[in-house]
């Protein structure tokens, strides 16, 4: 069943951050988060399971099956080498007749998927006081606003105090987001004037963060193409004057991608990475994509875990990511 903000959150409540909550309840919301998932992922499903069905429970398992299955996970976007090394362990399982039929060959290609998909500390510790989560991207990912169902969640779910920093002041509208979203869920949000320097609003911040001896700093920047490279310099300012204020931050870095960007997406990874050291990606808009397999390719290509998914504009539609489900999801009919 689905991962919840419960298991995605190392706390210093005790017992962990569910301990107080019901079990039932949790389940509950995890079923109804699934089918949700399997909904909104119906486009990348509709490409790949029919393919993999017709595949794998049809003919032989020749050279042409193996062939047929790499290109419906490529054009999945599940990426060459990820789906290479897949294709190439489920055939040698089949070969040694470890699998047979296939539900057995879907089931274990579900679990093969999921496996490459784990890299890396998939949790997000907030036990540092305050936790300070950076947060990047590419214009139009929907930074912004996942930032906000973040605050929401934690405020709400967690009973966590969030300060947000929007530290990009070159959009006026992405502070005015956030304000909204701010009074929405409870929280504080530190702001400069337009064109201001986005590492003083970030600076401000973590002080806010402090004197309010709130849990949580959530610190937005503007979003910047990863070719600009003046741009990403001043990014790595922006973690540096963070550094400056608290050594060990950002405890978190977290790169929106649009998972409608396919491989450029990867690419955007890559090279945000190489600057400020991701260390988890928020991948968006999987309910407008057929090409949900990039969140695997990311995971195994780039060992960078997918934290949080965004399959929709509801506030439960952002949600950790579980890579059990998510392949489950991909190629379950």
């Amino acid at each position: 069943m689905a991962r919840d903000w419960y298991d995605l959150f190392i706390t210093d409540f005790p017992g962990g951050a569910a301990a107080e909550v019901p079990q039932t309840g949790r389940e509950q919301e995890r079923r109804g988060f699934f089918k949700r998932l399997r909904e909104n992922m119906k486009k990348t499903r509709e490409a790949l399971a029919a393919e993999v069905q017709a595949t794998l429970f049809e003919g032989d398992l020749d050279e042409q099956t193996w062939e047929r299955l790499e290109e419906a996970l490529i054009y999945a976007d599940v990426g060459a080498k990820t789906t290479a090394e897949v294709v190439e362990r489920l055939e040698q399982e089949a070969q040694e007749g470890q699998l047979v039929g296939g539900e057995q060959l879907t089931k274990r290609l579900s679990e093969l998927l999921a496996e490459l998909a784990r890299t890396g500390d998939e949790h997000i510790d907030i036990r540092p006081d305050p936790t300070v989560i950076l947060v990047v991207g590419v214009n139009g990912t929907g930074k912004t606003t996942s930032i906000g169902k973040l605050a929401w969640h934690l405020r709400q779910t967690l009973g966590q105090t969030v300060v947000i920093g929007a530290a990009d002041t070159f959009r006026a509208a992405a502070v005015e987001q956030l304000e909204r979203w701010g009074e929405r869920a409870g929280c504080d949000v530190v702001k400069g004037p337009e064109g201001s320097d986005p590492g003083a609003v970030a600076f401000d911040a973590i002080a806010r963060g402090r004197e309010r001896a709130a849990d949580v700093v959530i610190i937005d920047t503007a979003g910047r193409l990863h070719t600009q490279r003046e741009l990403m310099a001043e990014l790595e300012k922006v973690k540096r004057v963070i550094s400056k204020q608290m050594p060990d931050a950002p405890h978190e870095t977290l790169m929106t991608v649009d998972a409608t960007t396919g491989q450029n997406g990867l690419r955007q990874a890559q090279l945000f990475g190489q600057a400020v050291n991701v260390t988890g990606i928020v991948l968006t808009k999987l309910d407008g994509t057929a090409k949900g397999g990039i969140a695997l390719a990311i995971a195994n290509e780039l060992n960078i875990p997918v934290k949080l998914i965004g399959i929709g504009e509801k506030l439960e539609d952002l949600r950790p990511f579980d890579p059990d489900a998510f392949a489950e999801a991909l190629l379950t009919a």
